[in-house]
């Protein structure tokens, strides 16, 4: 069972499937309040990281040029056993990856879904706009916010991504499109080798 500190809620099912893929079980899970807060204590976890395996997440969004900049600054001497990485832009990139699965779950065209995920500027914002256009009634409803409304999601949003991602998502798949999942995915093989 490997302990995580995470950003936010979506990136728990994004976490069990990673670790998944290398025969490791996802513990108990810390955070899940933010970047602000993750970032505050990131230290903490990299100190019990010196001691036993660790996993972490956090999305690059707009604070720094590229991921390993990022982690550079968050974490200038990253404990051996914390495997710590960062979705560009955000986790939703890596879900859009997989194209053809993200089309087949959204009720969309495939040629809707973007090539190169990384390289939006919000990848949430794009997930939304893809289940917008969705020819599936129930996903507009779940996932894009309601007119004259200040949310950025729709009320179903995280239980449709959370399914999603248990249920569709083909991470080897979407590191084809995806770089820093890609990166992940090898550095997670690395760290569960040791």
């Amino acid at each position: 069972m490997i302990p995580a500190v995470l950003e936010g809620d979506l990136d728990i099912p994004l976490a069990k499937r990673l670790l998944a893929l290398v025969h490791l079980e996802l513990g108990t899970i810390y955070g899940r309040s933010g970047k602000g807060w993750l970032d505050q204590n990131l230290a903490r976890y990299n100190a019990a990281a010196r001691h036993a395996r660790w996993f972490g997440m956090r999305d690059l969004d707009s604070d720094a040029p590229c991921a390993s900049e990022l982690v550079q600054s968050l974490l200038p001497h990253r404990a051996d056993a914390f495997c710590f990485r960062v979705p560009v832009r955000a986790a939703e990139a890596w879900l859009l990856a997989d194209r053809e699965r993200i089309a087949e779950f959204l009720r969309v065209a495939p040629s809707l879904v973007p090539t190169q995920p990384e390289l939006l500027a919000d990848p949430k914002l794009g997930m939304v706009n893809l289940a917008r256009r969705s020819r599936n009634r129930a996903i507009q409803l779940d996932m894009v916010p309601a007119p004259r409304t200040t949310a950025r999601v729709g009320p179903g949003y995280t239980g449709r991504i959370v399914e999603f991602t248990l249920n569709h998502w083909r991470p080897r798949v979407a590191a084809h499109a995806s770089l820093s999942l890609a990166r992940c995915i090898a550095a997670l093989e690395r760290w569960a080798d040791d």
